[in-house]
């Protein structure tokens, strides 16, 4: 009954008292980006969701446009400024996920979502974690976020939506709140997040 009817619910109510709360500091960090990093303001990507279906993920920039000689974008690495740490490490470039919470195209709690190219590379318990809406944060975030390997990342997104219950969202994101204040788990050793999901074969 949670999951199917009572999840949904609160995903509803929490992200739009969440916009309202937060609305002054949606503007002053959109200010911030305009000045330091130029427009546009915010991130769009294309991720899978519940049932694999394709949605558009809005997130804070923070990145510049910076290019090679050749007209290329540069590394990931070489793009994000100190500004742009910032905003990583605090979560703060998260805060316009409430929208697609709103909208209902993810979760508060629930396996983050991932690039579209993953799809064709989870094995068939993998491709599960796609059964539920995508989350705000979620236990794999709790547990190493993007400090453990992939592998032990998918484990806990299916540990999570083995038993979905209120408790436990409730517990995940308590926890998330600490994790963000004590800023851990933000990227692997020379990555800005964590190294690029290659498939299993490859990462056994």
């Amino acid at each position: 009954m949670y999951q199917n009817d009572i999840k949904r619910w609160l995903d509803f109510m929490f992200s739009l008292v969440g916009i309202i709360v937060l609305s002054p500091v949606f503007l002053m960090v959109a200010i911030l980006i305009r000045i330091k990093l130029g427009a546009p303001i915010l991130f769009k990507q294309q991720r899978p969701g519940k049932g694999e279906k394709i949605f558009t993920l809005y997130k804070f920039r923070t990145m510049t446009d910076k290019k090679d000689n050749q007209g290329n974008l540069l590394p990931d690495e070489e793009r994000l400024t100190k500004f742009g740490k910032f905003l990583r490490s605090t979560s703060l470039d998260e805060l316009p996920e409430l929208f697609n919470i709103l909208k209902g195209d993810m979760s508060l709690v629930g396996p983050r979502p991932l690039l579209p190219e993953y799809l064709p590379l989870y094995n068939e318990a993998q491709k599960h974690r796609h059964d539920v809406r995508p989350g705000l944060t979620g236990l794999a975030q709790i547990n190493g976020r993007n400090e453990v390997t992939w592998e032990e990342r998918f484990e806990e997104d299916l540990k999570y939506i083995e038993k979905i219950t209120f408790w436990g969202d409730l517990k995940i994101l308590f926890i998330t709140l600490k994790k963000v204040f004590l800023r851990e788990g933000i990227s692997q050793n020379n990555h800005a997040t964590m190294q690029k999901f290659e498939g299993n074969d490859k990462n056994e």
